[in-house]
């Protein structure tokens, strides 16, 4: 069964509560968890930023929710029980508890649409998205949008660039990651170039204790399985034991496949690979806007 909604949530959580005894919500995660049969791959995957689980936090968020519309209450930090308005919902049996049907408690409105008024000094509240993606989810989706288009952007720049230009930039990326020592000596260690591509050899640490030998295809077809033995036979050659091939294209299975066959360990990176580190390096990319997303510290707020 795939993983609830937060909205889906709202009703059996609010069940949960239904004995008028106090839980913490770790409990309530784990009935729910049991009601849904949700599996343990279920229950481990993350939502996109990694910070938590998927389910924990939609369970979180349609807490939240029946919260702010006064059906559960805060008994102590991190345990709930129902309150009456919470169990009257619940004698009328209702077939489903979500966001709109939430909008008949005024609580739960003044949540939502509380604005900022410059005479006083009420917090502002942004009117909640009802979608089945909880507010996290939603910023994660769209960050993880804004990246892949930004990824392609770099793609289409880089094949539109000289290949003069490509060998600068696969220089300044391992030198970002800690590659290569000085701008000058990584310079001279890549510094033959060809065909669209640089080929090389790197110094991985800055003492030079170890070498890298280095291949660069600035290609738009996929990298077969020829490539790539032709690269592990460099290695073979100049006794090499690490290599990195990088394309702005792809690799074929093939090549992925032949890539684990050498003696050498052979790291293959390609184009979505390339533009994704040189985004989490800020190499051809600038800083457009920060969001903040803060949770409570609950142990500021913790009885002494």
């Amino acid at each position: 069964m795939p993983i609830p909604d937060y909205q889906t949530l709202m009703l059996p959580l609010l069940r949960f509560y239904s004995d008028n005894a106090i839980h913490s919500l770790k409990e309530a995660e784990a009935s729910l968890a049991k009601e849904f049969k949700l599996t343990e791959d279920e229950l481990s995957r993350l939502i996109p930023s990694g910070r938590q689980t998927t389910f924990y936090n939609r369970v979180g968020w349609a807490r939240t929710y029946i919260s702010k519309a006064g059906l559960l209450s805060t008994a102590k930090r991190g345990y709930f029980c129902i309150t009456p308005s919470g169990s009257k919902v619940l004698a009328s049996k209702p077939d489903r508890i979500d966001a709109r049907f939430l909008r008949q408690f005024p609580s739960f409105m003044e949540f939502k649409e509380t604005k900022h008024d410059e005479n006083s000094f009420t917090i502002a509240a942004t009117p909640l998205v009802e979608t089945k993606e909880s507010p996290e989810e939603l910023i994660d989706s769209a960050h993880t949008q804004l990246k892949r288009a930004l990824a392609a952007e770099l793609l289409s720049r880089i094949s539109q660039a000289a290949p003069i230009f490509f060998e600068r930039l696969v220089v300044e990326l391992l030198l970002k990651m800690g590659y290569g020592g000085s701008r000058q000596d990584a310079g001279r260690a890549i510094g033959r170039s060809g065909d669209g591509g640089i080929d090389g050899i790197i110094n991985e640490d800055r003492l030079g204790l170890d070498s890298i030998y280095l291949q660069a295809k600035r290609w738009e077809n996929p990298v077969g399985r020829p490539e790539i033995q032709k690269f592990a036979g460099a290695l073979a050659e100049h006794r090499a034991k690490k290599g990195v091939f990088i394309t702005t294209s792809s690799f074929t299975k093939e090549a992925l496949a032949s890539a684990t066959k050498h003696d050498a360990r052979i790291v293959l990176i390609d184009g979505e690979k390339l533009a994704t580190l040189m985004i989490d390096h800020g190499l051809g990319v600038t800083l457009e806007a920060t969001y903040e997303v803060k949770r409570i510290d609950s142990d500021y707020f913790a009885e002494e």
